[in-house]
């Protein structure tokens, strides 16, 4: 399928689409499509969710002995569902980028109200 029919660009109909493992080009859209651009739009909109996550664990938490704001999950997920219904993975996306710690892999709401999550 050399032709996308879900793109109108007809320059990339005509060029070949041939990466392999390793490249630096290997699993990714081609340079300045529609495709390049909504993806660099969503980890945008996913970081700005991110910040606004850290922003009210800030307001709503309390500063522990080590200086660190920390919140319990069940706190946090009544505060910030009225703002996004995706507060688990934003949740688990700040952590990956090292701003949050809590225990565990998955939260889930009345189980695991209690854990404490610490802003870093």
């Amino acid at each position: 399928q050399r032709k996308n029919p879900f793109s109108n660009d007809d320059r990339l109909a005509s060029k070949p689409v041939h990466t392999h493992r390793g490249d630096s080009t290997y699993g990714r859209p081609p340079e300045g499509s529609q495709t390049e651009q909504r993806g660099r739009d969503a980890h945008s909109h996913v970081g700005k969710e991110v910040e606004e996550l850290c922003s009210i664990i800030r307001r709503t938490g309390e500063v522990g002995e080590d200086g660190h704001v920390s919140v319990t999950f069940g706190q946090l997920f009544e505060t910030y569902v009225t703002i996004s219904n995706k507060v688990v993975g934003i949740l688990l996306r700040a952590r990956k980028h090292g701003l949050v710690r809590f225990e565990g892999e998955m939260l889930w709401q009345g189980k695991d109200d209690d854990v404490i999550i610490t802003l870093l």
